[in-house]
Formats: C-alpha cells, sequence, structure tokens
C-alpha cells in the first residue's frame, strides 16, 4: 500500500473532469502525478477528506460510471 499524507498532497494539481457540472454541480477533482495511486476529493469542499485510491481502484471506477464495468 502506498501512503499519501496531507503535506505530499499541498502541492497537487487537482483538475475536474470536462464533463463535469460548471454550475457547480457534483464534480469530483482528482490529482495527477502520485505512482500507484489517484487522489479523490469533492470540489466543493477542497479543504475536506481526499480519498486515495490504487490505480486499479480508480481505473474500475471510471469503468463503473461509463458503463463498461
Amino acid at each position: 500500500m502506498t501512503y499519501v499524507s496531507r503535506a505530499d498532497l499541498s502541492a497537487a494539481e487537482w483538475r475536474r473532469s470536462s464533463y463535469s457540472n460548471t454550475q457547480g454541480g457534483e464534480c469530483v477533482e482528482v490529482a495527477d502525478g502520485f505512482q500507484g495511486v489517484v487522489p479523490v476529493r469533492d470540489s466543493k469542499r477542497p479543504q475536506g477528506t481526499v480519498i486515495v485510491l490504487s490505480v486499479e481502484a480508480w481505473a474500475a471506477f471510471v469503468r463503473g460510471v461509463a458503463g463498461r464495468a
């Protein structure tokens, strides 16, 4: 398991999907550049909880959302 501390995330560059609602709807942001993991957070609460998923778990999530699970 890879551990990512809050300090490690302080310089993260977060991005939102181009499919996200620009009016502040239900959006998640992800940060790239972390080996083996994908940090995920709620775009409406950027100082809130960050979930750190394995690359495999993130890929399964994306497949599921896209309907290709």
